[in-house]
């Protein structure tokens, strides 16, 4: 090869054309002007990423989680240890013993502690020096494809996208788990296996300034008052509202004619008002969060009164356990309202069930009462909104400004809890503010960033 990085291809093609030509050759000469392919540089890379897989492996990266896991047990050993030492504090032997024991068990913390500490210290410079080797193969890799002249892989690049997108779909259609099974004798439904629609999709008569609001049928309505809707804005620093707004049919609440308006007081905020955007209508009363208490309050729309009932002393409010997500919270959603076949619940969070969800039945008296409560797993931060069916809560969860997912479920009747619903919502809007079922038409009423949004569940029946 010349120093040009120039070369010459000798061709000798043998021709017999005739008598006189016969045992005679031909030489071609073909010169190819590319530079010669770097081949160092692709070893150099496949050096690199031998030396990156071996120094990031599975038990390294799980070697943290095993360590907090390991400090989690010791810190409760530690509180049960210090627990029995209060027991024990009457200055005899046996006080002075369990203290020992506290002791060694605090030095062996602080041990692990320290080692967490360096260990992730480690990762971080393993991460950042990761990042670096990466960033030259990338820059190295992109440089070496200017040698690929027919495009081969951008062409297997493609290939490899449209695979792994048909591998999704097929994961997605063959491990979607069904949600629970509802027997004959609890509403007839079945399991649910779908939410299609958004099946009405409209927005309010306020326009695109409030984003916090609700809105519905009543679950249960007086005669006479089954076609009404009502509409609750949170007019305050989408905080809070003190009326709600009620129409005589669909169309009406669509194009913002004819409304009715029920004050629960004259001034917002104040006490009794509304607080947050999770509320129901059941029965010709709203069901809500009293403002700036753990109380439920429950405003009847017939004689204008309020009545209240309060849940445990250490449940979350004023935005201490929130809907969320990773890009957002929302704000004064501590607790959430649901109806459904068999009346009303409040989803909420405590300080003893360590921030997780609760469910309690509220009784629709006068005033109401609290009855029967269900604790679960399942962390109110994680969640984006909850609503019940024939007993059964159900939690979503955000995945992209397209689409939320169902994902969870609580059965109150058996008890079971349930992680692996894959059951998606299309979005019109980024954010779901509200969502509640209302089992007199099976749809899910939702309010999403200043819009109206229904859609129907979908059940399959069970033979």
């Amino acid at each position: 090869m010349s120093q040009s990085n120039m070369f010459i291809l000798m061709v000798v093609i043998p021709l017999i054309l005739s008598q006189s030509t016969r045992g005679k050759d031909c030489v071609c000469e073909l010169q190819n002007s590319d530079p010669a392919f770097p081949e160092n540089k692709l070893k150099n890379v496949e050096f690199t990423s031998s030396k990156c897989i071996g120094n990031i492996t599975s038990e390294k990266m799980t070697e943290i989680d095993r360590l907090v896991l390991g400090l989690q047990r010791r810190i409760w050993q530690l509180l049960d240890n210090v627990s029995m030492l209060e027991k024990e504090d009457n200055g005899n032997l046996y006080a002075s013993v369990s203290l020992r024991i506290i002791e060694l068990e605090l030095v062996e913390i602080q041990d692990l502690l320290d080692k967490l500490n360096r260990t992730t210290n480690n990762y971080q410079l393993l991460s950042g020096e990761t990042a670096a080797e990466l960033q030259d193969m990338e820059e190295t890799m992109v440089e070496l494809e200017k040698f690929d002249h027919t495009q081969v892989m951008v062409k297997e690049r493609e290939n490899q996208r449209v695979k792994r997108d048909l591998e999704r779909c097929k994961d997605v259609l063959n491990t979607t788990t069904p949600a629970p099974t509802l027997s004959p004798g609890r509403c007839g439904l079945g399991r649910m296996v779908n939410v299609s629609g958004p099946r009405t999709y409209s927005l309010t008569v306020y326009g695109t300034s409030y984003t916090f609001g609700a809105w519905g049928r009543d679950a249960k309505p007086a005669s006479g008052g089954e076609n009404k809707y009502w509409l609750v804005v949170l007019s305050s620093s989408n905080v809070f509202g003190n009326f709600i707004r009620q129409y005589s049919s669909m169309s009406t609440i669509t194009l913002g004619i004819g409304p009715t308006d029920t004050y629960i007081s004259s001034s917002n905020p104040t006490t009794n008002t509304i607080q947050g955007p999770n509320m129901v209508m059941y029965s010709n009363a709203l069901y809500y969060n009293c403002y700036n208490t753990y109380s439920v309050c429950q405003f009847n729309m017939t004689t204008r009164s309020v009545s209240t009932v309060a849940l445990p002393n250490d449940t979350g409010f004023n935005s201490k356990y929130p809907f969320a997500h990773l890009g957002a919270t929302y704000a004064y959603t501590d607790m959430d309202f649901a109806t459904d076949e068999s009346g009303v619940y409040v989803i909420y969070a405590t300080t003893s069930n360590f921030g997780n969800v609760m469910i309690s039945k509220v009784e629709t008296s006068n005033p109401p009462v609290l009855n029967q409560t269900w604790s679960t797993s399942l962390h109110k931060r994680t969640v984006t909104n909850t609503f019940m069916v024939c007993g059964v809560l159900y939690a979503t969860r955000y995945l992209d400004k397209e689409t939320e997912e169902i994902f969870y479920s609580y059965d109150t009747k058996t008890n079971e809890e349930r992680y692996d619903l894959k059951i998606h919502i299309k979005k019109m809007q980024t954010n779901i503010k509200y969502m509640n079922y209302n089992p007199s038409d099976n749809l899910l009423y939702v309010y999403s960033d200043a819009y109206i949004v229904t859609y129907e569940t979908m059940f399959q029946e069970v033979h």
